[in-house]
């Protein structure tokens, strides 16, 4: 009798379940958060990212509904983008420049630590049945924490740059540069519209004899003073700017002369009832003031600054501390 021989068989898995056992473990463990919502906004599926951030267990997050999970949740806007999801049977997103975040997650970013909350984009994607209908939505929420912090700093640095670029270092006023550009911006829109414009003019008195006697650091602390009184008296329309030295310049827009005078002797009677301290030492100083208005015959904006330049200078041959008002000869 021959021997029978045994033969080995091996059982390979069913291929479909191992391919859905994967795929369950790469949608838990993916890094970014997966929701399963079905019309009701009851949890389907919670991923571990959203565990891990959220603190609430997938075990108490499926069956529940989100917005009872997150009462935070901005409901009206969310609700509105799942139900035409659920509708049109199309996506929706929302990035972190419209919303910066959905979720109220900490960011636990190593190279962004001064971010506070999790940046995060968001993507809402039907899911259909074999029915064709749509059963569910799957909420992806993406950390973007990096990429939006490193933007924001560098629009930051640009805008630190921009402001550079324009700005005068020693007053924060409008630099030479930057203020006549509005100059000119003025004179056209004048030029153009008709409309009535002035500008202002104003010097230090005796300024030199401040750099003499107490120092040119002393010197610098006036300037910035004044045009600290400068900005508080000027409207939120105007432009003022440092000329250059001891000297400013206010474009008022939308201002008769007989306006600007009351601004002028305004700010010419707050400049000389200040008291500037300059290392313990009190000083009181005044200017002289020149006003023009725009007129039809200026053919540029550089015969506008020459007419307010004469009058501020008829203040000072006048006895300095005044306002003097350009007339045409």
């Amino acid at each position: 009798m021959s021997q029978a021989s045994l033969q080995v068989v091996s059982v390979e898995p069913d291929s479909e379940l191992a391919s859905l056992h994967l795929m369950m473990q790469l949608l838990q463990n993916v890094d970014v958060g997966l929701i399963l919502l079905n019309e009701q906004h009851q949890v389907q599926m919670w991923n571990n990212f959203m565990e891990n951030h959220s603190a609430i267990r997938t075990s108490d997050a499926r069956g529940s509904n989100l917005f009872d999970l997150f009462p935070e949740l901005p409901a009206g806007w969310l609700k509105k983008k799942i139900d035409s999801v659920f509708k049109l049977n199309s996506r929706a997103y929302s990035t972190w420049e419209q919303q910066p975040r959905l979720f109220n997650f900490r960011s636990n970013r190593p190279l962004t630590g001064n971010a506070e909350f999790m940046y995060q984009n968001v993507t809402l994607i039907p899911l259909t049945s074999t029915n064709k209908k749509v059963s569910q939505v799957c909420i992806l929420v993406y950390d973007v924490t990096d990429i939006a912090t490193h933007k924001l700093e560098l629009e930051a640095a640009n805008a630190a740059l921009e402001k550079l670029s324009r700005t005068d270092r020693l007053t924060g006023l409008y630099n030479r540069g930057h203020w006549e550009e509005r100059l000119m911006e003025e004179f056209r829109r004048c030029k153009r519209t008709g409309r009535v414009s002035s500008l202002l003019m104003f010097d230090i008195d005796h300024f030199k004899k401040i750099n003499d006697g107490c120092g040119h650091q002393a010197g610098g602390t006036v300037i910035r003073a004044l045009a600290d009184l400068l900005l508080q008296t000027q409207r939120e329309t105007d432009v003022s700017g440092r000329y250059g030295g001891e000297e400013f310049v206010t474009i008022l827009p939308d201002t008769t002369i007989s306006q600007a005078l009351v601004f002028a002797e305004r700010l010419r009677l707050r400049i000389a009832a200040a008291v500037v301290d300059c290392q313990g030492q009190p000083l009181q100083v005044t200017v002289s003031i020149g006003i023009s208005q725009y007129d039809d015959m200026l053919e540029n904006h550089l015969q506008w600054l020459t007419k307010v330049d004469q009058a501020m200078y008829q203040s000072k041959h006048n006895g300095r501390n005044q306002t003097t008002c350009y007339v045409q000869q």
